[in-house]
């Protein structure tokens, strides 16, 4: 399963970064066409270079896989600054986000 989906899902986040795959393996001290193997499936990163891909993303290797978060690195970024909020506002950030959710 995960060789099937880690190509996909490494794709869909580099693309949602708006960098390419050249760009992105460059950045993490690959050669031009690192990422892009990956991505069609020809290699698998070491797990070295794994945290090397998360850490480019800017997010953990379980956001990797959690597939039903679609932007993880936005995620992360709303919860730290959800934390920094007082009571009051974090009761009306929830019940804005409860009501959000209510009328998909």
């Amino acid at each position: 399963m995960y060789e099937e989906d880690f190509p996909i899902r490494l794709s869909k986040l580099r693309t949602q970064k708006g960098v390419s795959a050249r760009d992105m393996s460059l950045s993490i001290g690959q050669n031009p066409g690192y990422i892009n193997n990956i991505e069609t499936g020809k290699a698998l990163p070491s797990m070295s270079s794994f945290f090397f891909i998360c850490e480019y993303l800017n997010i953990t290797p379980f956001d990797f896989f959690d597939m039903d978060s679609e932007y993880p690195d936005k995620m992360n970024t709303l919860i730290e600054n959800l934390k920094k909020l007082n009571k009051r506002q974090f009761d009306n950030i929830s019940s804005i986000v409860e009501e959000l959710v209510k009328n998909k």
